[in-house]
């Protein structure tokens, strides 16, 4: 069991909790419908925000210093594979963390099983109490959830800690989501380098596909937090703007020096 109630429970706490109010049976089952956001949807918004701001305020500094679109291509897909290589790396060691902090805990609560019952007991009765659950019902869920110890421990992981088992293949999955989201938002800002000549004319074109690109980003990932999606589509897109400029003007600044 992972963090439920084993059934024969769950049936015996609906029969006495719901079966006694007669409002119930004229209740009709219905849909909730809640956001959620799975892994590689939050690793596609952590590659790709930063794959569109960096490489294209990178691009917006350097087109401010030389005219040579060569060097700025040359330049951004150096700066590309660094940063994907380097976000990859920070999210593979982030799902690491989580599942070397998952199991330490695992081991742990085994131990405390064994060692210390009478306690670990206490703190699934307490938790039936916060419920509000009759002293009754409460010593049944104890002693039903107790008697299978990796049902014991994985309820006590799940609600003492709030922890969920972690995919075993999340970090190496997560540096790869990760790594190639950075790619393919780092070479949108580019994408003009590669067939206009002069810096300038290819900034303004890039200019115009990047905004359009972090706003549409911003879109959609702010559909997925239940932001606003047209203020978080503006906020991003402002974010990237700003950046962009602060590079252009810091460039152009040094190069008058």
């Amino acid at each position: 069991m992972k963090g439920r109630i084993c059934v024969p429970f769950s049936l015996f706490l609906f029969q006495h909790t719901h079966m006694s109010d007669p409002h119930l049976h004229h209740h009709h089952p219905h849909h909730e419908e809640h956001l959620e956001s799975p892994d590689i949807l939050k690793d596609i918004v952590i590659g790709m925000s930063d794959g569109l701001t960096v490489p294209f305020a990178l691009a917006a500094g350097l087109s401010g210093a030389v005219d040579s679109t060569s060097i700025i291509v040359i330049a951004g897909i150096a700066e590309i594979a660094a940063g994907s290589i380097a976000m990859g790396l920070g999210g593979y060691l982030a799902g690491k963390t989580e599942s070397d902090h998952y199991k330490s805990e695992l081991r742990r609560e085994y131990w405390e099983i064994e060692n210390l019952p009478e306690r670990e007991q206490d703190e699934v009765r307490e938790f039936f109490r916060n419920w509000g659950l009759s002293k009754e019902i409460q010593d049944k869920a104890v002693a039903e959830i107790c008697t299978d110890k990796k049902r014991w421990v994985h309820f006590m992981m799940k609600h003492e800690l709030g922890l969920d088992e972690p995919d075993e293949k999340r970090a190496a999955k997560s540096a790869f989501n990760i790594g190639m989201s950075y790619i393919i938002g780092g070479l949108v800002p580019l994408l003009p380098y590669f067939f206009i000549k002069d810096s300038i004319e290819a900034l303004k074109l890039s200019v115009v596909i990047t905004l359009v690109c972090l706003f549409v980003f911003g879109y959609f990932k702010s559909k997925m937090t239940g932001v606003h999606p047209i203020t978080g589509g503006l906020k991003v897109m402002l974010i990237g703007a700003l950046a962009a400029g602060a590079a252009f003007g810091i460039a152009k600044a040094i190069e008058t020096i």
